[in-house]
């Protein structure tokens, strides 16, 4: 029976458990983008995960969701996170970079340019910006000719991540972000190579982790998926189809790993773990939802399945996660004001667990 403290080996690396830190935006960089001593800290404070994945990260300004975020578009960007890799390292873990294009979620406030989305539809809800929630603007339609461009961005990003000592990268296609868009049959009403069949809303997608997988190797390349989510107003039609499709492209593209969302019926991810042959990821619990995965999720999961299975809002107030789930010890509970906050007040603050004789 598989148990989450078992290895695992996850492209070329070997995991030494199957504990994944979930990406989560904490909004801790600079207002340029960079990384900071702070998220440095943060991140090796968790590095006994079997893999870390980064908060998501913006491959381009355009690309750029909320004010806050960290890039990897520049190459003071580049410099700002080898602290962080090299502290991770230093502590014996091993980290992939999120690389999340926010496409229309996003507001000329936070990047001085228009969004830009497959289709002019906005986004539902209100949207982050520098000064406070805003509704979401209506985002520019791409032109067929510039969607390249914007696939090609997630493998800029990758090389860049590489080149400041990540060991990899997740694609962002969950959660109604841009891959997620092109994947929708709301937000993506066109009638280019690019919208309408199912084979054309993959295309995006697929182009991405193509271009990701040439730039840095496929070893080194993840994606996270949502199927069925409805993240800031997607809908998708034909979900079981649309990712069986999908993940068919993916294994013929021999990713490192796919990340699948719980948020849809578990017999529709029960059919996707059998037709997906490689690693899977599973985040057992809604992200954002009230519940906080534990051990119970993730021995339930392994048990269905799963090689690898991520954790959200228990990391960020256990940094020692991996030894209070060995070892049966309390969970911390978070403090969910801090998540947005900024400082280092509920991101460096939580202790390990202090043992009382």
């Amino acid at each position: 029976m598989t148990t989450l403290f078992d290895s695992r080996r996850l492209g070329d690396l070997t995991l030494p458990n199957r504990v994944v830190m979930a990406p989560m935006t904490r909004v801790r960089a600079t207002a340029d983008g960079l990384a900071t001593p702070s998220m440095a800290t943060y991140y090796a404070q968790r590095a006994t995960a079997g893999l870390i994945v980064t908060e998501g990260v913006q491959p381009s300004l355009t690309g750029q969701s909320n004010p806050g975020t960290p890039g990897l578009h520049t190459d003071e960007q580049v410099d700002a996170w080898r602290p962080v890799t090299a502290a991770v390292h230093a502590n014996g873990g091993r980290i992939f970079a999120q690389i999340m294009h926010g496409g229309r979620v996003s507001h000329p406030d936070t990047t001085g340019t228009q969004p830009v989305g497959p289709s002019a539809v906005p986004a539902v809800g209100e949207v982050f910006t520098p000064a406070g929630p805003r509704p979401a603007p209506v985002p520019r339609a791409l032109d067929t000719a510039e969607v390249p461009e914007h696939a090609r961005s997630y493998a800029e990003a990758a090389r860049r991540a590489v080149d400041a000592g990540f060991d990899g990268v997740e694609l962002h296609g969950a959660n109604g972000y841009l891959i997620s868009q092109f994947l929708s049959s709301n937000a993506n009403l066109r009638t280019d190579r690019y919208g309408g069949s199912t084979a054309n809303r993959i295309r995006f997608a697929v182009e991405a982790t193509a271009a990701t997988v040439d730039a840095v190797g496929a070893a080194r390349t993840g994606i996270r998926l949502s199927p069925g989510g409805t993240f800031w107003g997607v809908a998708e039609t034909d979900v079981p189809e649309l990712y069986i499709v999908l993940l068919a492209e993916l294994a013929r593209l021999e990713v490192a790993y796919v990340h699948l969302e719980a948020t849809i019926d578990e017999d529709v991810l029960l059919g996707l773990r059998r037709t997906w042959p490689g690693t899977l990821i599973v985040n057992p619990t809604l992200p954002m939802g009230p519940k906080q995965t534990g051990r119970t999720e993730a021995d339930h999961w392994l048990g269905l399945g799963a090689d690898l299975i991520s954790f959200g809002r228990a990391y960020i107030a256990n940094p020692d996660l991996v030894e209070r789930l060995r070892l049966g010890l309390p969970l911390a509970p978070v403090d969910e004001a801090t998540f947005y906050q900024g400082g280092d007040a509920g991101y460096l603050t939580y202790p390990a667990y202090r043992h009382t004789d």
